[in-house]
């Protein structure tokens, strides 16, 4: 017996000490496996001339295998739509996360904790209105024709202005909209982690007779610094992404030049034409970069101390 308790590893034993939460986190570990993992093969078709019919295997390999990256590469869109993406990404970044951390901070400031409760509720709604019905409101409010803000404009004598259909105003409008819908959702984070700062210290502050904003500015700020460089670093590996969904149901022709993104073109050149094999491309090229940003961005914050890994 001695010697079987000698040969059980250190893993095993942790494993069984702990196997209940092992169980708990088993349904989540196979729905990314199954979900996240196994798909990843599917990017081989980024190196094929994909056929729908003849499937993945039954599929030629491109001639040369860069065939897809070098027709996205040189397509004449390719700098507008990396620019587009690059900009309403870095733009949504700038505008969504000090806001959200501002809002927290005034939010934890409240000390009537009903009144606090409803304004949390009250900003967290709009999170759960999908982007159809924002684009609903949005046309009631800022349509040239019948916009609530148009008709306000013509009584005063002013001329109309085109958000929807201005190069000028779209990505102020996408920005604006996303941030409507996600302000009040991206404070959960910063509560949580304001939340979690030792109540002393605030304490020993009043004492030595620091007011609110010095609380706020060496104990707040400073307690919740590694929150706000991870979701900075998670932020940085979806740069890419810009919001799909969003901008493909509130754009339109007119405004390709300022919105029309990575996502939207891969969309209408690639899927719409069953050209799958460049949309798994893009998608590829996507991820390596995400992976490059994320890892860059990481190895810069180990120098503040908060790192992901």
């Amino acid at each position: 017996m001695r010697n079987l308790e000698r040969k059980v590893s250190p893993v095993y034993k942790r494993i069984i000490l702990h196997k209940v939460h092992y169980v708990m986190l088993l349904p989540g570990l196979v729905y990314y496996l199954i979900f996240k993992y196994v798909p990843m093969g599917g990017a081989i078709i980024a190196f094929k001339d994909f056929n729908i019919a003849t499937r993945i295997w039954g599929s030629p390999w491109a001639n040369p295998w860069y065939k897809h990256f070098k027709y996205f590469y040189d397509s004449p869109y390719f700098s507008q739509i990396m620019a587009n993406t690059m900009l309403i990404s870095v733009y949504k970044l700038f505008w969504l996360v000090p806001p959200s951390i501002l809002f927290a901070i005034l939010l934890s400031e409240i000390r009537w904790k009903a009144f606090r409760n409803v304004i949390q509720s009250i900003m967290y709604m709009p999170h759960f209105i999908s982007w159809v019905i924002i684009f609903g409101i949005s046309l009631a409010l800022f349509s040239e024709a019948d916009g609530l803000i148009n008709l306000m404009l013509k009584n005063a004598g002013v001329a109309t202005i085109p958000f929807l259909t201005s190069n000028e105003w779209i990505r102020s409008l996408l920005v604006g909209t996303d941030l409507w819908q996600n302000l009040g959702w991206g404070t959960i984070v910063y509560l949580a982690a304001i939340a979690g700062i030792d109540p002393t210290l605030y304490e020993a502050a009043r004492v030595d007779g620091a007011s609110r904003i010095r609380m706020i500015w060496h104990i707040t700020l400073p307690g919740i610094r590694t929150v706000i460089i991870l979701m900075l670093i998670l932020r940085l590996g979806t740069i890419l992404d810009a919001g799909f969904e969003q901008i493909y149901i509130m754009y339109n022709i007119q405004v390709y030049q300022k919105a029309d993104i990575i996502d939207t073109w891969v969309f209408r050149t690639g899927l719409e034409q069953l050209n799958f094999s460049l949309g798994a491309a893009v998608g590829l090229y996507k991820s390596i970069i995400a992976l490059i940003l994320v890892i860059g961005a990481n190895t810069l914050a180990k120098r503040v101390g908060g790192s992901i890994w």
